[in-house]
């Protein structure tokens, strides 16, 4: 990569002079590269055109979670509730951006009970006291924005309440990490800690990601870490945190079709997610 003078057009795409963008914060990062540190790749921090892209992509993903949440209830069937994602992220002129993907067959990701993550819509009719993962993923003008949320169907028991509220706290608290110069462990680090206070475990195996330009970016986003560890943040980072709170053990099984995920003990689960962009000041939550 050609190194830049402090006159040049600085590299992100913002059309100011280097020494006016980007040349302060790319001497830090360099510092912290020498003493070790990750620093992330440029090729992962957004420009402002793609931050609006991905932007709208979000916001697509927010009004179908808002549909579902409108319609979703006992008695209804995974397939319809793909049926619903799928016809109206094409309304808002958006695609889904889980079918085909690496041979997934359906438009939404949809986890009951114990089943952490990556659920195959189906003929299972949603039944009172379960609660539902639905995890949406648009891809609009070529930019992507994923979320999940839980929904608790009728009346659910006292632990899945506590545990499905649990689990929103885990990524509200995680969220809150997210500033300039602090790191993806100190993420992980403030969510397990929270999730074990609480009696629960947190889920190693599966975790959040880059994501904005492609479905899965760097960096992977570790929700059990240590402070201070992992890749540093910078403004114009993109990615998930998707914490996935275990009732019991945090060791997960495959299912035979290579994509269900449960809980080794087949005790509940729950995750919420958002995508968040890193801002000069912290965090803006895009979903």
């Amino acid at each position: 990569m050609r190194k830049l003078s402090r006159n040049d057009l600085c590299w992100c795409g913002s059309e100011k002079k280097y020494k006016n963008c980007h040349l302060q914060q790319d001497e830090k990062l360099s510092i912290m590269e020498a003493e070790g540190l990750i620093i992330p790749p440029r090729e992962i921090i957004k420009t402002p055109e793609q931050i609006e892209g991905i932007r709208k992509s979000s916001q697509v993903t927010k009004k179908v979670l808002d549909m579902v949440a409108e319609r979703i209830r006992e008695g209804v069937t995974t397939d319809e509730i793909n049926t619903w994602v799928h016809e109206y992220t094409l309304q808002l002129g958006a695609v889904p951006a889980p079918l085909n993907y690496m041979g997934y067959p359906k438009s939404v990701c949809i986890s009951i009970n114990e089943v952490v993550c990556h659920g195959i819509p189906s003929d299972r009719v949603l039944k009172n006291g379960d609660i539902v993962n639905v995890d949406v993923t648009s891809i609009l003008n070529g930019y992507y924005g994923d979320a999940s949320r839980m929904f608790i169907i009728g009346e659910a028991s006292e632990e899945a309440v506590k545990l499905v509220k649990t689990a929103k706290e885990c990524l509200d608290i995680g969220i809150e990490q997210v500033k300039p110069f602090a790191t993806i462990g100190d993420i992980g680090y403030a969510i397990q800690k929270y999730a074990e206070s609480k009696g629960y475990s947190v889920v190693r195996e599966y975790g959040g990601h880059g994501i904005g330009i492609q479905f899965h970016e760097e960096p992977f986003v570790d929700h059990c870490a240590q402070k201070h560890t992992g890749m540093i943040l910078v403004p114009g980072m993109t990615f998930t945190i998707e914490p996935m709170i275990n009732e019991g053990t945090y060791r997960c099984k495959l299912l035979d079709d290579g994509w269900t995920a449960l809980t080794a003990d087949g005790k509940l689960t729950a995750q919420w997610e958002h995508t968040i962009l890193v801002t000069e000041d912290g965090v803006e939550i895009l979903t």
